[in-house]
This record gives C-alpha cells, structure tokens and sequence, in this order.
C-alpha cells in the first residue's frame, strides 16, 4: 500500500508478526508477574490499545473511525445526525440519555465480524431504532447501522457523554478512545474549559490523536469575539492541535429539518466564516496518513517507558529483585535439617516376604509360613522368660523389660519428629515476619493470621493417627522394584525358588528327626531358628542382591558380600520411604 505522496505504508506484516510476539509473550508473563505482585495489565489503556487497536486494525484493510465527542446537553447526537444524512441517533434535551455508542458504516464495510475487529470490547449489535442507545445496561454495547450516503472506508461513531456523572460512561469513552482514529471534538461556550471534557482530550492528545473541533450552538455575529479565545484555551490546557476547526450557528429550526450549516474558520479560529460540508471534508481526510499517525500513537502509548509496557517491565523488575533479596535471606537462614527416623529393617523385611511368598508355590509357602510362625512363637517365649532371669538379678519389672513393638516405636519416633519439625517452621516464620524484606514479610503475615498453632499440632496428631506405617503406595512401589529384578533377572530367581523349595523339603525332616531323638523342644527351637535363619539369607539377601546386582552375589561373584548388597537395597528403600513421608507432611501442611 503506498501513501498519497508517494510514501510507503509500512511493512504491515512485520509489524503485525512481531505485536503478535509482544502480545503472547504477554499473556505467558502476566501470571508469573501476578504471583510476584505486578497487577495484570489487561485493564491498562497501553494493553487494550495492543489489543483492541494495534492488532485489530493492522489485520484488516484500513478503515477511518471518527467519534463525535463532548459533554452534557451540547448536541453530539444532532451533529451525528447531520453528518449522516437522517435520524440515526435519538436527540433529546435531558442530560446523559445516550448510553451507548452508535455507528454508520459505508455498505462494504457492513460486515459484523470486520466491525467485531475494529471495535474490540464492544458487543455489537443491529441498530433497530433510535432509542437503542438509550438501553439501560451494565454491557457495553455499540449499535451499528449501514448508511448509503457514507464514503468508503469511513465510519461515524456518536458516543455517550464523556463528563456524565456515571462512572460506566467514563469506561464507555476510554474504549472509544482507543478505538477511534479521529475525534471530532463538540465544544461549547459553556463545555469548552470542562474539566472532565478537556482530561478526556489530554489523554487523547497523549495517544497522537487527530482531533477536529467543532464550536455548537454558536451565535455567528455575537459570539465571533470569543470562538478563538475558547480554541486558545482549549488547546493551551490539553495539548491539542487541531486539523481543523467549525462553528455552528444555534438555529432550532434548522437543527429539526437537519438543515444546519457548518462553517470552517482555520485552525486558530480566526479565518472568516467559510460554509462547508464536513461529510464531505471528512471524506478528503488522507486515509493512510491518518491511521499511521493513529496507530503510530498507540504504539507509542504501548512502549511508553512509564505508563506502559516499559512501566509494567520495570515494575517487573523491580519485583523481581525483591523476590532475589528474599530468596537471599531464605537461603542464608535455613531451617536447620531434622534426620527422619529409620523404617525398622523387619517391617521392609516382612514386606519383601510378603511378596516372595506371593510367588511360591501353594505348598512350599505353607511351610514358610507355618514354622515362621512357630519360630516366632519360640522366640516370644525365650524372651520371656531371658527377661523374667534379668528383672530377677536387676530388680526390675517384668513389664519394663518388656521390648516395645517396632511398628509402635517407630510411629512414636517419626510423631516426634513431624512435630519438631512443624515447630522450627513455626519459630522461622514469626522470625521472617519480623525482617525488612517487604516481600516475605506481607506473605509470611498471611500465611501465619488466623492459624492457632495448638489446634494445629492437634488436627496434625489426629491426621497422623490415620497413617500406617507402610502405605498401599510405598507397598506398591517395593513389589514394583521387586518385579522389575524378576524379569531383568530370570536365572537369579530359579536359584533361590529352588534353594526355597529344598529349604521347606528339609525343615520337617530335621524337626521330626530332632523330635524322635528325644530334643522335642531343643530340636524344634533350634530347627527354626536354623530354619529361619536360612530363610534371612535365601529370601531378604539374596532378594537384595539379586535386585542391586543381577544374583551374583548369590554366587559370590560380585565381589559384594549379601550384607552389602542388602544394605544398598534397604538404602534405596528408606530414600524412598523418607521422601514419601515428607510430601505427606508438605501436601497436609498446604491444605
């Protein structure tokens, strides 16, 4: 596309490729800049320019927005009208009747999703009547309507009043803002120094706005004097230079029949009264010329170093060194490590049992089973009656000689352990709510409000009671590891289910021949014991070498004893039974 003088548009493409960048680097950053405190930009003017104008307007063929905007009562609507041609917006002497913007496009430009394009956050719909604008709701609506007298490419936009007293007309006209590429600007004697009229064209102005003023309901003879000194102010107060300046006679009657002339006086006012037709001078606007100056506005709104995403970056920044100071204090001041306790060897030992025995045959298992159990029951028995001899030298109960249950212990000891550590995290988070840095401070303040650290341990004691020991998941987990070594380790396995099975064929023998001897109660006791103890080698360390070493160690071909072996597996075992303690502890704290 080239300009009128001769002048290349732009390379259009580049520049959407890389807004488009700009905007999904955005949209991926405004989350990791909310957590740091950075408000989201989505309600930032410079942000809903990159959205609603930049983006919108370079992806479509140009078209020209001119918004017709002022106050209260100074005849925005009959203006409209006018320059339409017909009675397209309602006119009414109350204050503050039009609620919603309303727009005339040029026949090839009626096309609703071209429109839903130009005027993002906007709800468009079909103008019906004259009275749509004045519809009571909280939704921003924009009315659209073809108009066969319009030249291409060129919309009108009548618009709420921009001094209302509602403070959803005030976000009605920054939308429209941004939308529009020029504002035609209807001023009064009484509107042209309006505080609220000359803020909304400052900001205009600081977007590169084109702006043509328009003095209504003027008395031609009297009132000529005092036109370019209300130009004057009204341009030294917002910044604003405008293409052109009009005046408008106060006529009712030819305000009814939209009969009203326009006079061009210059752009300092002072020309003499020249009748024009600003539809038509509208029409001669230099399309191009006017949007990239527009859009060369927003995009400067957008990179602004303050107030837009120069802003929103250094605010970024700026968090994000708070977040590195804090996290230095963090890491200087530690909460000292407290050692887990160990899981009893015999309760992963019984777990690894658990599932050899799943393995055996029906009748092989039976036995295990079966002089496991008595075993144990000799065992019991034999320590009974071991402490009864010591309580009798030492003085000592029975009962305190009486060994505690390792399950019990353990939970007692891991109980101990959860609250203590619960209790450091207690002591450094008052001590971190204490300290300058304006980060941790506000977060660690909420974090400890309202949270009564006795009802705390209390509610974590009675959750802990619902714990078992060993959980469906870390048992899962051991006949995982277990699994995965039977199939990577096939010969190690027939080894020791056939060692397994010659162990269950000659436990009867040896307890019979030891019975029939006459040592009923030596030769059980010993041949359990014995028993058993090949039961330890065969199954728990063979089963941890075998799964750490492929079953060499069985064989003695590892240069690893089975203790080592052993050892290594319980190691992996605790690892992971620690680690899935502790995330019980994090996930119940987080809730």
């Amino acid at each position: 596309m080239v300009c009128t003088d001769g002048v290349a548009w732009m390379d259009l493409a580049g520049w959407v490729e890389k807004l488009q960048e700009l905007l999904l680097a955005l949209e991926k950053l405004m989350p990791e800049g909310e957590f740091l405190g950075v408000p989201v930009p989505s309600a930032e003017e410079w942000y809903r320019l990159l959205q609603v104008k930049l983006l919108p307007q370079l992806t479509t063929d140009l078209r020209l927005v001119v918004a017709i905007i002022g106050g209260t009562n100074i005849g925005k609507s009959l203006i409209f009208n006018h320059l339409a041609g017909q009675m397209a917006s309602a006119v009414s002497p109350l204050a503050a009747r039009t609620k919603h913007p309303v727009c005339l496009v040029p026949p090839e430009s009626a096309d609703p999703a071209l429109l839903s394009r130009l005027f993002e956050g906007f709800a468009l719909r079909a103008w019906q009547s004259a009275d749509d604008p004045l519809l009571e709701t909280e939704e921003h609506l924009l009315f659209w309507r073809p108009c066969q007298t319009l030249p291409p490419r060129l919309l009108l936009l009548d618009t709420p009043d921009v001094d209302s007293d509602m403070p959803i007309n005030w976000e009605r006209a920054r939308r429209i803002r941004q939308v529009a590429d020029v504002l035609l600007a209807v001023l009064t004697q009484q509107k042209y120094n309006d505080a609220a009229v000359k803020q909304f064209f400052r900001e205009a102005v600081q977007a590169d706005k084109p702006i043509l003023v328009l003095f209504n309901q003027c008395h031609l003879e009297a009132d000529q004097p005092y036109w370019p000194l209300w130009l004057q102010t009204f341009c030294q107060q917002t910044g604003a230079d405008p293409l052109w300046v009009y005046v408008v006679p106060a006529d009712r009657a030819a305000a009814e029949q939209l009969q009203l002339p326009f006079y061009e006086v210059g752009r300092d006012g002072r020309s003499p009264l020249r009748k024009t037709n600003l539809a038509e001078e509208l029409a001669t606007l230099h399309l191009e010329k006017i949007k990239l100056r527009t859009l060369r506005g927003a995009l400067r709104r957008v990179l602004d170093e303050t107030g837009g995403l120069g802003g929103y970056v250094s605010a970024l920044q700026h968090k994000s060194r708070q977040f590195q100071a804090a996290a230095q204090v963090l890491e200087s001041d530690k909460i000292a490590q407290t050692p887990w306790p160990q899981l009893p060897v015999k309760i992963l030992s019984e777990e690894i049992l658990a599932w050899w025995d799943q393995h055996r045959p029906g009748w092989v298992q039976t036995i295990h089973q079966t002089y496991r159990k008595i075993g144990r029951e000799i065992g019991r028995r034999l320590g009974q009656i071991a402490r009864t001899i010591r309580s009798t030298f030492q003085a000592e109960p029975t009962n305190a000689l009486q060994p505690p249950d390792d399950r019990e212990e353990y939970r007692q000891k891991e109980l101990e352990t959860i609250l203590h550590i619960v209790a450091q995290v207690y002591e450094k988070l008052h001590q971190w709510a204490e300290v300058g840095n304006e980060v941790l401070r506000p977060r660690v303040q909420r974090l400890l409000a309202g949270r009564d650290r006795k009802l705390l341990l209390q509610r974590l004691r009675e959750a802990y009671e619902q714990l078992t020991p060993v959980d469906e998941g870390f048992r899962q987990f051991i006949w995982d590891q277990l699994g995965r070594w039977e199939k990577q380790h096939p010969k190690a396995v027939r080894l020791l289910r056939s060692l397994d099975v010659l162990l269950a064929i000659g436990r009867p023998a040896i307890t019979a021949s030891l019975f029939f001897s006459g040592l009923h109660l030596a030769g059980e006791t010993l041949g359990q014991l014995a028993g058993h103890g090949a039961m330890e080698i065969v199954v728990n360390t063979a089963l941890a070498a075998g799964m750490t070493g492929g079953g060499e160690a069985v064989l003695t071909t590892s240069g690893q004893t089975a203790r080592q072996t052993a050892s290594r597996l319980l190691l992996s075992l605790q690892t992971q039974y620690v680690a899935r303690r502790q995330q019980w502890l994090a996930d119940w704290l987080h809730r």
